[in-house]
């Protein structure tokens, strides 16, 4: 039986990994046997000198003084949660680069100042924080800060109706909420899981209903009028640009991830509710969407009037609310509450499909219907959509309000009750032509039809299969008063919390993201491959673990490399590696490095103070900077030593403009515990697609004497959960995806699976079908 163990990819992640600190400790003992010193923490003395009160009473600044500041790497503040309270403690920590970069230190001063994020409003709040340093040491000191009440203006958010409150005995993946709001003069604002209110925006705009806000790189986008501005969780508001002069009058719903920026819907002065644009972090326009031109175009290509269908401002003829950027086909998937749920091509603004109901107008011109994809016997059709996203395993996720049409006639369908609905869309090859397919829908939350909310409700996942639900209008026009509910359901499938509001029209939460502030890092490292570890066998000549990875982007990249054995105390291995030997080669062959035990290697310092320095001193590490390039690593015995060994690429500046583009294994697949077992981890922040493969039978093209004849590959959480599994690719759903974006296996025995996935370590196991052995590769690609 095949057990799934943690060496090979652990389980938590900070910077590089949570579990640094177990190899820190083992690292900084291996020296102290040398021979006992004195280390930058006990070198250098910081006294927490005062602080202020910030802009509001859940941000405060800490002024700290250092004897030396050169030689501190970065600074964490941790808020102890109230007592009996489930959510994760909120901590942040600050890269010296980061406070250099922010003003918050300006050597040569010894003055550090540290903004805390996150505090409970009236009360007196426990401060740690954790100072560490460069070489790998750290020490602790901690503090309190008492703030003032927070007055949340009748909104409710300080004194929420417990439906039912979060308990230890129902695990959640989330500890946060973000919530879209128009009540006050303070939205966004920052819920935990408990129900406390623990951030609010800076800008202070009045009825943001009528605005938008989103969430992305630990920082608030909030629109206002025809502006974006960035709100940073220490309070600090910088203004992006103001777009009136392209004619923007005002942003409204959502502002969603795209594929290179932040999606955002637009009203101008020629359209309403129908322009979607793309806008980098920094405030650049990156492209705009405009659905009445795509819409019309594709009206008169198939013989209908537009005009019929289509309406200048003020008319709200499509009323947009949100935009998914799906990487697996490279299209946006756009939601029209009047109308349907569309799908463009990212680059040509080409309608891919429409998925809605078909009782509506625009199933009565044929050149939108050609586009309809047709629902399976016992699945429903949106109506009324919002929140559209993608989920981990690439289905499509939305929350069905049930409210028909305002505008156009026929209104279509209106149902008494609202739902969360997910589908699974099986779509034809548009190569071949004829319908687009069908959709599928694969999971429902219709709690027994009692719960209708009409408009602005959302979902989203956060981990596989754990969801956070707003309702953002519980009862409707008619109800009085109507009332706003938050409520989270884990993966499986249990309320792990339900919170009601007092809500005016659907001003108190018209949209709800699950995040993540229990251990936000800056700078911000979005949910690209920081690391892959694969454990195998390993024997002499081509039986080496072979391990390969790109280097992409202008900038070097530094990585550490390390090839373990005796360390692996796992007692079902019946022999491990006794003395592993690691050797880099560029896209020539030409060896870059090659080391025998870390401690020899001119990185040995520094891999302790990452926490890298492996446990046992004949293993072996190295640390590199490398060009942008093709890289192979190659983990051998030392002389005719053969056994099962870990090797791991680590990326060290994930802040580079570099990136491992995609980093593979090839080693022996055997049968039990001797499968070739991968590990990666995607890290700091947001989600991203990845495509991850096993290759056997084309290695014989490479000259491999032994490929594995029928590969099988299952992806893994890092709680052991499975989320995917596959045999032959072609088999596969997205079969059609992976040959568009050109990583199809050239065997059909071949395995593929595409997933969408947060931040976080993950495995994968690679066996033979029916229990073959030979030589395999795993790949995992980042479709960044």
């Amino acid at each position: 039986m095949v057990r799934i163990v943690q060496e090979k990819c652990p389980r938590k992640y900070k910077r590089l990994m949570k579990s640094r600190f177990l190899f820190t400790v083992v690292g900084l003992m291996s020296l102290l046997a040398r021979g006992a010193f004195a280390t930058q923490a006990d070198d250098t003395t910081i006294t927490i000198t005062g602080q202020n009160a910030g802009p509001t009473p859940f941000i405060s600044q800490l002024t700290l003084t250092a004897s030396d500041t050169s030689v501190i790497k970065s600074i964490q503040f941790t808020i102890a949660p109230k007592p009996g309270t489930v959510a994760l403690p909120l901590s942040g920590t600050y890269a010296q680069d980061y406070l250099v970069s922010r003003g918050y230190l300006v050597p040569p001063s010894t003055d550090i100042f540290v903004p805390v994020y996150g505090l409970y409003d009236d009360y007196v709040n426990a401060i740690t924080l954790t100072y560490h340093f460069l070489d790998g040491s750290s020490k602790t000191d901690t503090t309190t800060i008492t703030t003032t009440a927070f007055d949340d203006q009748g909104c409710g958010y300080k004194s929420p109706t417990v439906l039912q409150a979060r308990t230890a005995s129902e695990s959640l993946s989330y500890d946060y909420i973000f919530v879209r709001s128009g009540c006050g003069d303070f939205s966004p604002v920052i819920l935990d899981t408990d129900g406390e209110l623990r951030w609010v925006s800076t800008m202070g705009i009045p009825n943001a209903l009528t605005a938008s806000s989103g969430f992305f790189e630990s920082a608030a986008f909030v629109a206002d009028g025809s502006t974006l501005s960035r709100v940073d969780l220490d309070g600090t508001v910088t203004l992006l640009g103001d777009y009136s002069s392209i004619g923007v009058t005002a942003f409204h719903h959502n502002i969603d991830p795209g594929k290179v920026g932040l999606l955002l819907e637009a009203d101008t002065v020629e359209y309403y509710e129908s322009v979607v644009m793309e806008i980098d972090t920094a405030g650049t326009v990156l492209k705009t969407w405009n659905l009445a031109d795509i819409i019309s175009a594709a009206m008169v290509a198939g013989g209908d009037d537009p005009s019929e269908f289509v309406y200048p401002t003020p008319q709200d003829w499509f009323h947009s609310n949100a935009v998914t950027y799906n990487r697996a086909d490279d299209a946006l998937i756009v939601s029209s509450r009047e109308n349907f749920v569309i799908c463009l091509d990212y680059e040509t603004g080409a309608i891919k499909w429409i998925l809605g109901d078909q009782t509506k107008k625009w199933f009565t011109f044929p050149s939108l219907a050609q586009y309809a994809i047709y629902m399976t016997p016992g699945s429903l059709p949106p109506i009324g959509p919002h929140s559209t996203s993608i989920t981990y395993d690439q289905h499509l996720l939305l929350f069905d309000n049930g409210f028909f049409g305002t505008f156009h006639q026929p209104p279509g369908v209106n149902r008494t009750y609202s739902s969360p609905r997910k589908y699974q869309l099986n779509l034809t090859d548009p190569i071949v032509g004829g319908n687009p397919g069908t959709a599928a829908e694969v999971w429902n939350y219709e709690q027994n039809q009692t719960v209708y909310s009409p408009i602005c409700s959302s979902i989203y996942e956060d981990a596989p299969l754990n969801y956070l639900i707003d309702y953002a209008f519980v009862g409707g026009f008619t109800a009085m008063p109507p009332y706003a509910q938050l409520l989270g359901l884990n993966a499986a499938g249990e309320t792990a919390f339900y919170y009601q509001y007092p809500t005016n029209f659907c001003d108190t939460a018209y949209n709800a993201l699950p995040i993540h502030l229990e251990n936000t890092a800056y700078p911000i490292i979005t949910a690209r491959p920081l690391n892959i570890s694969t454990r195998g066998n390993v024997g002499p000549g081509d039986d080496a673990l072979i391990g390969g990875f790109i280097v992409s982007g202008s900038d070097s990249k530094k990585v550490a490399l390390r090839l373990l054995g005796p360390s692996l105390n796992i007692s079902y291995l019946t022999k491990n590696l006794a003395d592993p030997v690691i050797t880099l080669h560029d896209s020539t062959g030409a060896v870059i490095a090659t080391n025998d035990n870390w401690q020899d290697d001119a990185g040995a310092a520094e891999l302790t103070a990452n926490g890298l320095a492996p446990n046992d001193p004949s293993e072996a590490a190295t640390i590199q900077t490398l060009a942008p390039g093709a890289y192979t690593v190659v983990g051998t015995g030392k002389g005719a030593d053969v056994g099962i060994a870990l090797v791991e690429v680590y990326d060290l500046s994930p802040e580079a403009d570099a990136k491992l583009a995609n980093i593979s294994t090839r080693g022996n697949v055997g049968t039990g515990d001797n499968v070739l077992i991968p590990g990666f981890i995607l890290g700091d922040v947001e989600k991203t697609t990845v495509i991850v493969r096993a290759i056997g039978p084309s290695l014989s093209g490479s000259g491999v004497a032994n490929p594995l004849a029928d590969p099988t590959l299952t992806v893994y959480d890092s709680n052991g959960a499975a989320l995917a599994s596959n045999n032959d690719w072609q088999d596969g759903l997205y079969a059609n995806d992976i040959s568009s974006i050109g990583l199809a296996p050239t065997d059909p025995l071949e395995s593929s699976i595409i997933l969408h996935l947060p931040a976080g370590a993950y495995t994968a196991i690679v066996s033979g079908a029916n229990g073959e052995t030979g030589l395999g590769l795993v790949e995992v690609y980042d479709l960044q």
